[in-house]
């Protein structure tokens, strides 16, 4: 293993199959070496859960990046389990840099905490590793599949610009990552605005279609973006309206801005 190169791991949420995360991989090994772990199967949706049902399992693949093939690793866990599989099983040791993704379809708004692409990237940020979730807005039809009607170059030439800045730069504290969601029809001169996570329900649920509980069936969605009344500097406006590629800097921590003085107050009367 090269040890002059900035150690990059990168993860996603779609699968070791995904296009996604080969388009990610080709772009980051211009920055450093490569490790891939990924989860085994698709895992979209698991935030930042860390099943007690994985089996933990680790197989070793080979596939095809720039025309070189390279050693990945299959793993048996959600896409925050594999983050730690990386680390401790298959690096053994902190990389420099954690990125997870290219994800079909954005992660946007209040949904950020069902992600499966920003929970391996809040894992690895937990750990104190400077982190990237990276996103490309697609159609709903998309987000399970591994469709080549979806381009990824131009995604992949973001995160390695973002991925570059988080190898380059300090940032200040309280940046605990960045999430960054690409247009579809992005170009590589898009610009690209810092931004705050909507609070809107962006994509809705929807009920499962069955004639009794007894069948299988489970919870689904639509996207459901509201736009009206939406703040100008949110993921969701930057990305829809504005088509530029969105940065979110995102932080651990999750406590309400409200002011506790006037809280306590309220809660004491």
């Amino acid at each position: 293993m090269s040890t002059t190169k900035p150690q990059i791991l990168l993860t996603n949420d779609d699968g070791i199959q995904s296009p996604g995360l080969w388009a990610a991989a080709a772009s980051l090994s211009d920055l450093g070496y490569v490790t891939v772990t990924a989860p085994r199967d698709q895992s979209s949706g698991m935030g930042r859960s860390l099943p007690n049902t994985s089996d933990g399992i680790i197989r070793e693949e080979r596939v095809q990046v720039n025309g070189q093939e390279w050693s990945v690793f299959a793993v048996g866990g959600s896409p925050a389990q594999a983050v730690l599989h990386g680390i401790y099983d298959v690096m053994k040791r902190k990389p420099d840099l954690v990125v997870s993704g290219i994800n079909y379809g954005e992660n946007v708004a209040s949904g950020v905490t069902i992600s499966g692409t920003i929970g391996a990237a809040l894992e690895a940020a937990s750990l104190g590793i400077p982190s990237l979730a990276i996103s490309l807005e697609t159609d709903s039809k998309y987000h399970l599949s591994y469709s080549t009607d979806v381009e990824f170059p131009i995604a992949a030439k973001f995160a390695g610009k973002f991925a570059r800045m988080l190898l380059e730069k300090k940032f200040p504290f309280d940046v605990d990552l960045l999430k960054v969601e690409v247009p579809s029809d992005a170009r590589s001169d898009t610009p690209w605005q810092l931004t705050r996570i909507s609070r809107q329900r962006y994509y809705e649920p929807m009920p499962a279609e069955r004639s009794s509980w007894d069948e299988p069936g489970t919870i689904g969605y639509h996207e459901a973006g509201v736009f009206e009344n939406e703040p100008e500097d949110s993921d969701v406006y930057v990305l829809r309206k504005k088509r530029m590629v969105s940065v979110s800097p995102m932080s651990f921590d999750m406590s309400s801005r409200v002011d506790l003085a006037e809280l306590d107050m309220l809660m004491r009367k």
